[in-house]
């Protein structure tokens, strides 16, 4: 069974950087064909892909959101991790990282005030 668990600040103040890790068990972030995402949801609104990050290490990001994010990863720990620069309040949701065939993680709130 694959799994996934977000992890990271809860809180980070305006004009930081949120910085958020997936740790991947039961499949390994390397298996050719394969893809992992990240997706937030702000209060009150639906879901939205915010980054993805292949197998091949090939990183793919949302246009609105392609100056300031960037999806890297650690093969050593099968993790792959979130930075999101210059946070504003409107970046406060729940973050939720995902493998492509199905896999959720259980998702982690970030709330960005100062």
């Amino acid at each position: 069974q694959v799994q996934l668990q977000e992890s990271g600040p809860g809180l980070v103040k305006p004009s930081q950087t949120l910085s958020l890790t997936c740790t991947v068990s039961g499949d390994s972030i390397t298996t050719s064909g394969g893809a992992w995402r990240w997706i937030r949801q702000p209060p009150g609104r639906g879901l939205e892909w915010i980054g993805s990050l292949t197998a091949e290490d090939n990183a793919y990001y949302s246009p609105s959101l392609k100056s300031r994010i960037s999806i890297s990863r650690d093969t050593s720990k099968n993790q792959f991790t979130l930075q999101l620069t210059s946070v504003t309040p409107e970046d406060t949701a729940v973050y939720y990282c995902a493998q492509r065939e199905g896999y959720w993680g259980q998702g982690t709130q970030v709330t960005v005030s100062s």
